[in-house]
């Protein structure tokens, strides 16, 4: 039977058993997905013993994820790019990691808007300078965008984002002052969240969307609550909004492809399942 493990500290919260136990039993596999909470001060001894205690692989959450790229043997392309491993897998005796989070964003993200959607942003805007923003650039850098500014309320670490993922892009990717955007917004096509800020019991990410372009597209990363403070202010200037639960979904299928050798579809009825989670329904 194969193992996989989702880990991080806390991780009560994690959906993502939910996500790979109705993809076991979808595909009448014989596997189990479990949560495993480990303290920072001893998540190097996990990385090195998961095999030894039955595991293929698994996930990692926060706030291990530079700590399993630091950790691993191996990183592929994207991890490296990234900075930052999400999951992780054995081969040929070495710890492997990868980093899914780029392509889950960019999956939902064509799932939402549709096919060639880029091909009406020149610029797009993203809030935020941790992991998951890097993770969105990342992708963002691969599309036919002209430019990408990224604002964090700490300028220093949009500085850092820049300046790590500038070398050899051909996207412009430029920094914005979180007082200035005001001055960037009206010329963002595409605008996504990557902050805390709007999720349950945070303070809300206010913006004027007034002066955005027409059929621009707000994204938040943020699925609780699945509609945002910053979604119902862009579907009050009927913009066009892509919510944050799609990422989650979407960024499990390579794991779950590695660990259990069956690429699953992430369905109309998936979403209903994680949704009534969320909303203490199911």
């Amino acid at each position: 039977m194969a193992k996989a493990f989702i880990v991080g500290h806390p991780i009560k919260h994690s959906r993502s058993p939910l996500i790979h136990g109705h993809w076991l039993k979808a595909y009448g596999l014989d596997g189990s997905y479990e949560r495993i909470d480990v303290e920072p001060v001893n998540f190097g001894e996990f990385l090195r013993s998961f095999r030894s205690r039955g595991f293929a692989g698994g996930n990692v959450t926060l706030p291990h994820k530079e700590a399993a790229f630091a950790g691993v043997d191996r990183r592929t392309a994207q991890a490296q790019r990234v900075g930052a491993v999400n999951t992780l897998w054995a081969e040929d005796g070495l710890i492997w990691g990868d980093n899914t989070d780029v392509t889950g964003f960019m999956a939902h993200l064509d799932a939402s808007l549709g096919t060639g959607w880029e091909q009406d942003v020149d610029t797009a805007l993203v809030l935020g300078a941790g992991g998951a923003a890097r993770a969105v650039v990342a992708g963002l850098q691969d599309r036919p965008i002209k430019r990408i500014f990224v604002a964090n309320r700490t300028g220093s670490k949009a500085e850092d984002l820049a300046r790590d993922l500038r070398p050899g892009s051909p996207v412009g990717l430029e920094t914005s002052a979180w007082e200035a955007l005001g001055r960037v917004i009206p010329h963002a096509q595409l605008i996504v969240n990557t902050t805390s800020l709007g999720m349950a019991g945070q303070p809300s990410l206010t913006l004027d969307l007034s002066r955005s372009p027409r059929r621009a597209a707000v994204a938040d990363i943020v699925y609780v609550p699945l509609k945002t403070p910053l979604l119902a202010a862009a579907a009050a200037q009927d913009l066009r909004t892509v919510d944050g639960l799609g990422m989650l979904l979407h960024q499990a299928v390579p794991g779950f492809r590695r660990w259990f050798g069956v690429t699953p579809e992430v369905t109309p009825g998936l979403r209903a399942l994680i949704l009534a989670d969320i909303e203490g329904t199911r």
